[in-house]
């Protein structure tokens, strides 16, 4: 027996490298490919969703807009452009949830900080306290960079429109009070179609390994 392997070792080395080969070319065909849905309002928690659009099954984007960052500066779906981004809601007296948001999506912004297609939006969902100079000092304390974060404020019925309309992503608040509501711990994965790809509890680090997981895959494609 001993003297068969010897007679034959190189032969058997080559068919156990190509068995490998064959076997790995066969899992990689076989396993099923990362696929991220592509969301439509009727695929959404109605809660979520304008009741206007949640009938929705195809073709929905995210809408234009312009609001002001911490900077001052004007901020419209051009500065978006062709990019892969995170949006969010929140407000910076937000005593709750926001904080462990804020710190999650740090992490999102450090995890990005080299890549030029990956960009941040959290909108105030308090734009009549949350002026440019709160907002500033919001973004000093957190850590925010300017070129890859933007912080923004401004009309309170567009920023409900694009909560509802768009993101997909916002509660109703309270009946009596118009264009109110309520902010929710989800982050908003968008792509460089503008189209919404992904949500994720912001409060759970799990989660937030998981966005960028989905970021990278997006960045491949």
């Amino acid at each position: 027996m001993l003297s068969f392997f010897k007679k034959y070792k190189w032969f058997l080395i080559v068919v156990i490298v190509l068995s490998a080969i064959i076997l790995t070319l066969f899992y990689l065909a076989l396993k099923p490919k990362k696929m991220l849905p592509i969301y439509n309002p009727s695929m959404v928690n109605p809660e979520l969703v304008d009741s206007t659009i949640q009938y929705i099954s195809k073709y929905h984007t995210i809408a234009d807009f312009s609001f002001t960052n911490q900077n001052g500066k004007i901020i419209s779906q051009k500065d978006y452009e062709g990019k892969i981004y995170v949006a969010d809601f929140f407000f910076t007296t937000c005593g709750s949830i926001c904080p462990k948001m804020t710190t999650n999506l740090a992490d999102v912004q450090k995890a990005f900080i080299n890549n030029p297609k990956v960009m941040l939006l959290s909108h105030t969902v308090f734009p009549e306290t949350d002026n440019v100079a709160v907002l500033k000092e919001y973004a000093k304390k957190n850590g925010v960079i300017d070129t890859k974060w933007n912080l923004v404020t401004g009309d309170k019925k567009q920023i409900y429109t694009m909560a509802r309309k768009s993101y997909l992503a916002v509660k109703l608040g309270k009946p009596e009070e118009l264009y109110d509501m309520v902010h929710t711990e989800n982050f908003v994965l968008v792509d460089t179609k503008r189209r919404v790809r992904g949500f994720y509890d912001g409060t759970k680090k799990e989660e937030m390994e998981r966005l960028i997981e989905d970021i990278n895959f997006l960045c491949t494609q």
